[in-house]
């Protein structure tokens, strides 16, 4: 029986099927079952000019973009699918239909069943693989004369940075979090093979999982190589990875490990640093005036291609465009859109995912904030009112980038830091630099707003629910805080509220101080062996390594 190594099901990964997943193909291109293995089109030829390797590039990009899944992509890893999974992991949205239902109520399985847990399994490696095969075409390159050291080193940052985000998404889907037990348990392989032959697979599929202590040291290592390597700006703008974006992804890192002093260090990199004001010497990153500047200008526009193509806040996103995006099944407008609005009666979403009216009830989520006009948005529909996130509006062309990470997150991942280390009038003005922009004076933060660490820390815990919803950030906060004594969520993965509890004529959504519903899906303990995902079959029934690591439970 032929082996398989994660997605590969033995099947070449070649350097046809990167060109075939160019991000502007054409229409009919839109596939990926009709590849060429890989000696029929041979890295001495694929990586024989500059204008080749650049194809092979974004073909790399275009893999994390939109992906496999049993034909189209869509969406995954990064073009829009790690963002809905953030966010149906977590309790801040309410999965309305039965799209999400196996991952909104944590009922998974390592059968075909569980198919979102495979399919991010599957892209992810894929991805990998693609940047693996890249990095040995571009050394390949460089040896022929046909990139400079300068190039290749560059080129060799991009797909590191891209290797590096994929198993960040692997680790903390199936994997313990690192501050339990400092990162000793199981992680995911890292993968830095290109995985194109039988001697390949071979050597790949005797690869254990390792530890998470392991993944995070190589996913950093990966990091520092693209920080060194990418320039702080390209013309691509922020669809490519930079200098600016390896450090932003690092001050994440080090914020699962628990390294505060880390994630400051890394942060004052970015001009993250003092009271402010804050703009990074490295790309000119700095918060846009207003929430909504990384989106969609206005509560009620939907004129493509707004800002999220080209603003100061975003650093890092992942472009989509009217040819090449998740589809109906994965683009973010679909996902997260209502079914009718009124201004914009032929332009709107699937009605699948809405706002829980437990985070906009929040009492923390005050009143005055404009983010709940700029970036929400009422269904108008009789009988089925609910809150939508309204980041995402481009359901005509499903161009919307999917955000990977903005200046915004910086400095809350280094106010919390500061806060951790009870610097508090620092924690406290890079809290004020993201919140204050959306609220009025009087409901705005002082310095007798938060007398301890623990309470400043809950502040901006709070701020990362409101200001990344819809950006799937919420899960790795969740696993990051589980062994947390101070702020981990009650009950593991949280209780979830069912569609079935919400009246449907808008009544839930109070606003600040409304009541909060039970969730009648119930909590999963940390303890559980549902707090992770399973390995999926279709792995473990032709690795008999990764059979043998399967998590515990499945």
């Amino acid at each position: 029986m032929k082996k398989r190594f994660s997605n590969l099901l033995i099947k070449k990964i070649s350097v046809a099927a990167m060109f075939a997943g160019m991000l502007f193909w054409s229409t009919s291109c839109k596939k990926f079952t009709d590849l060429q293995p890989l000696d029929a089109l041979s890295t001495t030829t694929a990586f024989s000019t500059a204008a080749n390797v650049e194809l092979a590039m974004v073909g790399v990009y275009n893999a994390a973009a939109v992906g496999t899944y049993s034909g189209p992509g869509r969406g995954y890893p990064f073009g829009a699918a790690s963002i809905e999974q953030g966010e149906m992991r977590g309790e801040d949205m309410v999965n309305i239909a039965t799209f999400y239902a196996i991952t909104y109520t944590s009922t998974q399985d390592a059968s075909s069943a569980s198919a979102n847990m495979q399919q991010m399994w599957i892209n992810c490696y894929q991805v990998i693989n693609q940047a693996n095969t890249f990095i040995d075409g571009v050394h390949l390159a460089l040896s022929k004369g046909v990139l400079t050291a300068a190039q290749a080193a560059a080129y060799e940052g991009e797909a590191r940075f891209l290797r590096a985000l994929s198993h960040f998404e692997l680790v903390i889907n199936f994997s313990r979090p690192y501050l339990d037990g400092n990162g000793s348990n199981m992680g995911v392989p890292y993968r830095t093979l290109a995985v194109n032959s039988q001697a390949a697979v071979t050597t790949a599929s005797a690869q254990d999982r390792g530890t998470v202590a392991q993944d995070y040291t190589a996913i950093l290592a990966d990091l520092d190589y693209a920080e060194t390597n990418l320039p702080a700006t390209n013309a691509h703008s922020i669809t490519r990875a930079t200098k600016g974006a390896s450090i932003a992804i690092k001050t994440r890192i080090k914020l699962h490990m628990g390294d505060w002093a880390g994630v400051i260090t890394e942060g004052a990199k970015l001009g993250v640093t003092g009271t402010g004001p804050y703009t990074s010497p490295i790309g000119s990153y700095k918060l846009t005036a207003s929430p909504d500047g990384p989106f969609y200008s206005g509560p009620n526009t939907n004129t493509p291609p707004g800002n999220f193509a080209n603003n100061t806040e975003s650093i890092f996103s992942v472009e989509a465009s009217s040819s090449a995006n998740g589809g109906v099944n994965g683009a973010l407008a679909d996902m997260f859109g209502p079914a009718s609005v009124a201004p914009f009666p032929t332009q709107n979403g699937r009605n699948l995912v809405c706002t829980s009216p437990n985070l906009y009830n929040a009492s923390f989520w005050v009143a005055s904030d404009t983010r709940r006009n700029l970036l929400q948005i009422k269904q108008t529909v009789s009988g089925s009112n609910f809150m939508f996130n309204w980041k995402y509006r481009d359901v005509v062309t499903t161009s919307d980038y999917a955000p990977i990470v903005r200046y915004a997150e910086v400095l809350l991942n280094v106010a919390e830091a500061n806060a951790r280390t009870s610097v508090l009038p620092t924690a406290l003005a890079m809290l004020n630099a993201v919140r204050n922009r959306a609220v009025a004076v009087a409901d705005q933060y002082t310095a007798l707003s938060f007398p301890t660490s623990i309470t400043l820390t809950q502040a901006i815990l709070n701020e990362r629910r409101i200001e990344f919803a819809g950006e799937g950030r919420r899960w790795e906060d969740i696993t990051r805080l589980a062994n947390d004594a101070n702020f981990a969520v009650p009950g593991g993965v949280p209780a979830k509220i069912l569609s079935s509890q919400l009246a449907g004529t808008g009544t839930d959504y109070v606003g600040a101080g409304g009541p909060q519903l039970v969730g009648a899906s119930p909590a999963i303990p940390y303890s559980s062996f549902k707090f992770l995902w399973a390995i999926p079959t279709v792995e473990t029934s032709a690795n008999p390594v990764l059979a043998k690591q399967q998590n515990p439970g499945f």
